[in-house]
């Protein structure tokens, strides 16, 4: 076996190399939830800017259910992003019980910034790297972003 065949561990086959990715995948997603989120949101707040950014209004319930949390812990994120000024809420006009939670513009602000603190912690390691470890990293990026649907 080529050396650009070969996973970290040494082996090629679905389940080693599943093992190789799925460590790799969760060690540099940490890392760069840690590394880079900044100051003023937790890595937990910037997940529901994120996914609110992308999806629009939510309720507290849908944002649970995708955060795969409970209601009060994700009632304690909403509260503390409303009192920031990130998320607004609004009374559902079909449904008064249920209330929408959606982005401010200083929540877009403020997850773009964190957004670019990350790609710059990443661009930073990857800078390091040879030109032959880059393109890997390339061709790797895009067979993931295939195999996760994108």
């Amino acid at each position: 076996t080529t050396a650009k065949n070969v996973s970290i561990t040494g082996q090629t086959g679905p389940d080693t190399l599943a093992i190789d990715l799925r460590t790799a995948v969760m060690r540099t997603s940490r890392r760069l939830r840690v590394e880079a989120t900044g100051d003023v949101i937790t890595p937990g707040q910037y997940t529901v800017l994120a996914l609110l950014n992308g999806s629009g209004p939510s309720t507290l319930r849908e944002l649970a259910t995708s955060e795969h949390v409970q209601a009060p812990s994700m009632t304690r994120i909403v509260n503390a992003l409303a009192e920031l000024g990130f998320v607004s809420r609004a009374a559902n006009p079909d449904d008064g019980r249920q209330v929408h939670i959606d982005i401010t513009d200083a929540g877009r602000a403020v997850l773009e910034e964190a957004r670019n603190q990350r790609t710059a912690w990443l661009a930073q390691r990857v800078a390091g790297l040879s030109e032959e470890d880059r393109l890997v990293l390339s061709r790797a990026a895009r067979i993931m972003q295939e195999m996760s649907g994108r």
